[in-house]
C-alpha cells in the first residue's frame, strides 16, 4: 500500500483543482490508466496510474485544491502484502454459503436497499461550471418519477438548468436542501429504478412487523420521509435563526408553516423572559427593552449566488480594469416607427413579432462593417486587437434569475425577420431563466434597452471581453424644428455608448454612432447596404 504523490505538473505550478475522478475507491486499475483530471492555471491535465493495483482511498473531493508533492490517492499494488493480508482465509464457496446463514433482518433489508438504490450523479452542466445552487425540488422523497420527468431546478453562474430523471423509479433520498450548493460529479439524489422496485418492496413488506411500535412517535420527528410544507422563503428564515422546522406549529393549510408562525415562535422565548422579569419586579423595563431590538432581527439576508454572483464578479472586473469612455446622442426615430407599423402586419402574418430591436441590431451590424474596431476584442496582455468575423449582438435581459445577455449570432447575414425571431426566442428563454450556454457565449457587442423600464441617459458597463455597449433610453415626443423652421413633434430616442478607451477614442465612437444613427433615422437607406 502506498500513496500516489502528485508530481510536478508544470513549471511554477504548486497546486491544481481536482476537476474529476475517473475511478472510485475499490476500483482495480491498470498501469497508465487515467485516474483523475486536474486543472492548473494553464491546462487540464490527466493523471495516470503508476502501476496496476486497487484504489483504496481518494484524498480529495472533486472541486478541491490539491498540492503538488502531496498525496492524491492511495493505491494497493496487485498481489502486494496488504492485499494478501486482507484476503479472506475461507474459500469463496464457504463465504457464499455463510451469507444466508446469519441474516439479520435489518441488515438484509439495508443490503437489499443498497443493491437496488442508484445515486444520480450531477453531470457536467456547462463549460467550467463545478457547482450550482439547488433552487427548487420538483419531487419529494418517496415520490414516483417517470423517465425524463423534471426532478430539480439548479442555478449555475449563467442560467437555470432543469435536471430530469434518467429512468422511471422511486426517489429515496434528496442529498441537498433548497438553496444549498451541489457539486458537479457528486450525488444529487438517490432512487430505485422501477424494474428493481418490486422485489425491494416485497422484502420491505415481509419485515414491517417489528416497526409499528416506534411509529407511535411524532410523525414530524421522522423528518426525512415526511416533508413539512413551507415555502423556500420560510425555510430560509428558519435556517437564519437556527430553528428546527419540525418544532414550529404550522397554521396554514395542511399544516403549512407560514412566516407568521416562525415569527410567533421567535417571540415565545422573549415573552417568557418578559414574564419572569415582571415576577421579579426589579427589572420591569428590561423585558420591554429587549423586545425593542427585535425589529432589527427582521433583516432578511440573501446570499448572492448563481447569475447574480457571476454578474457581480464580471461587472467589478470590467469597471476596474477597462477605462470607460461615455458618449451620448439623440436619435430621431419617427420614420423608423412609421416603417415598423407598416411592416408589422406582414410580420405577424408570418408568425414573427417585429419590435424595434431587430432594426437596431441590423443597423449596428451594417455600421460595424465600416468601423470593425467596435466588433473586436483585446488579448489578455493588451498587445493585440482581434477583429471578429461575425457580429453577434447581445441584448441585456432583466430576468427573474438576474441579468442575462444572450446574443443573436451572425446578425449581418440574417434577414430582419430572422433577427426578430431570434430576439423573441432569446427574450422568452432569458425571462424563464433557461437560456442555453451556446446562446450566452460568443457575444461581440451589446445593447441594453433600459428605456423599456424608464430613464433617458445611462453609463453602461462594458460586457467584457467586448469593447463597446450601448444603453437605449426611452423614446419621447419632443419639439424639433423642421426644414422650414417650424416646430414639429418628433419621436426622440436617447442613447448612451460606453467604449473601451484603450482602443476606441472619442472620434471613432462618434463617427460610428453617426453612421448607426443615419441608418435608424433613414431606415430605407439600409436597403443600399444589405448583402
Amino acid at each position: 500500500m502506498s500513496d500516489f504523490i502528485l508530481p510536478d505538473i508544470g513549471e511554477g505550478i504548486v497546486e491544481c483543482e481536482l476537476v474529476k475522478w475517473l475511478v472510485s475507491e475499490g476500483d482495480i486499475i491498470e498501469e497508465d490508466q487515467p485516474v483523475a483530471e486536474v486543472m492548473t492555471d494553464k491546462a487540464l491535465v490527466e493523471i495516470p496510474a503508476p502501476y496496476k493495483g486497487k484504489v483504496t482511498r481518494l484524498y480529495h473531493k472533486e472541486g478541491d485544491i490539491a498540492k503538488v508533492h502531496a498525496p492524491l490517492f492511495e493505491l494497493v499494488e496487485e498481489g502486494g502484502d496488504s492485499e494478501q493480508a486482507a484476503a479472506p482465509q475461507t474459500p469463496p464457496s464457504e463465504t457464499v454459503s455463510e451469507t444466508p446463514a446469519s441474516p439479520e433482518p435489518s441488515g438484509a433489508n439495508s443490503a437489499a436497499t443498497d443493491d437496488s438504490t442508484e445515486d444520480f450523479i450531477l453531470p457536467d452542466i456547462g463549460e467550467g461550471i463545478v457547482e450550482c445552487e439547488v433552487v427548487e425540488w420538483r419531487v419529494a422523497e418517496g415520490d414516483e418519477i417517470e423517465e425524463d420527468q423534471p426532478v430539480v431546478d439548479v442555478m449555475t453562474d449563467k442560467a437555470m438548468v432543469e435536471i430530469t430523471a434518467p429512468k422511471a423509479g422511486r426517489v429515496t433520498k434528496l442529498y441537498h436542501q433548497q438553496q444549498e450548493m451541489a457539486r458537479v460529479h457528486s450525488p444529487l439524489f438517490a432512487f430505485i429504478p422501477r424494474e428493481r422496485d418490486e422485489p425491494a418492496e416485497a422484502k420491505a413488506t415481509s419485515t414491517p412487523a417489528p416497526e409499528p411500535a416506534p411509529s407511535t412517535a411524532k410523525p414530524v420527528a421522522t423528518g426525512n420521509r415526511q416533508r413539512i410544507p413551507a415555502s423556500p422563503a420560510v425555510r430560509r428564515l428558519v435556517r437564519e435563526h437556527d430553528l428546527n422546522l419540525a418544532d414550529i406549529a404550522g397554521s396554514g393549510r395542511d399544516g403549512r408553516v407560514l412566516k407568521a408562525d416562525v415569527l410567533a415562535h421567535l417571540d415565545k422565548p422573549a415573552a417568557s423572559a418578559q414574564g419572569q422579569a415582571r415576577a421579579g419586579e426589579s427589572q420591569p423595563a428590561i423585558g420591554r427593552a429587549r423586545r425593542q431590538p427585535e425589529g432589527e432581527q427582521e433583516v432578511r439576508v440573501e446570499p448572492i449566488r448563481g447569475i447574480k454572483a457571476a454578474m457581480a464578479r464580471s461587472m467589478v472586473a470590467s469597471a476596474t480594469t477597462i477605462p470607460h469612455f461615455i458618449y451620448s446622442e439623440d436619435i430621431d426615430v419617427t420614420d423608423l416607427l412609421k416603417l415598423r407599423e407598416q411592416l408589422k402586419p406582414e410580420a405577424e402574418a408570418r408568425g414573427s413579432r417585429l419590435t424595434l430591436m431587430p432594426f437596431f441590431m441590423k443597423a449596428m451590424a451594417l455600421a460595424v462593417q465600416e468601423f470593425p474596431v467596435l466588433n473586436s476584442r483585446l488579448n489578455d496582455e493588451v498587445t493585440e486587437i482581434h477583429y471578429l468575423s461575425q457580429c453577434n449582438i447581445g441584448m441585456a435581459v432583466d430576468s427573474k434569475a438576474g441579468l442575462m445577455v444572450p446574443n443573436v449570432k451572425g446578425v449581418e447575414s440574417r434577414t430582419l425577420l430572422g433577427v426578430a425571431d431570434e430576439v423573441a426566442r432569446l427574450t422568452e428563454a432569458a425571462r424563464s431563466g433557461r437560456v442555453s450556454q451556446e446562446d450566452l457565449k460568443g457575444g461581440t457587442i451589446t445593447i441594453s434597452n433600459i428605456g423599456a423600464l424608464g430613464g433617458t441617459y445611462a453609463s453602461p458597463i462594458i460586457n467584457a471581453p467586448e469593447v463597446a455597449i450601448v444603453a437605449l433610453g426611452r423614446t419621447q415626443k419632443l419639439p424639433r424644428f423642421d426644414a422650414n423652421g417650424q416646430v414639429v413633434e418628433r419621436s426622440i430616442l436617447t442613447v448612451s455608448w460606453a467604449g473601451d478607451h484603450r482602443i476606441i477614442d472619442g472620434g471613432t465612437i462618434a463617427r460610428f454612432c453617426n453612421r448607426w444613427k443615419g441608418y435608424l433615422e433613414s431606415p430605407q437607406s439600409m436597403l443600399l447596404h444589405l448583402g
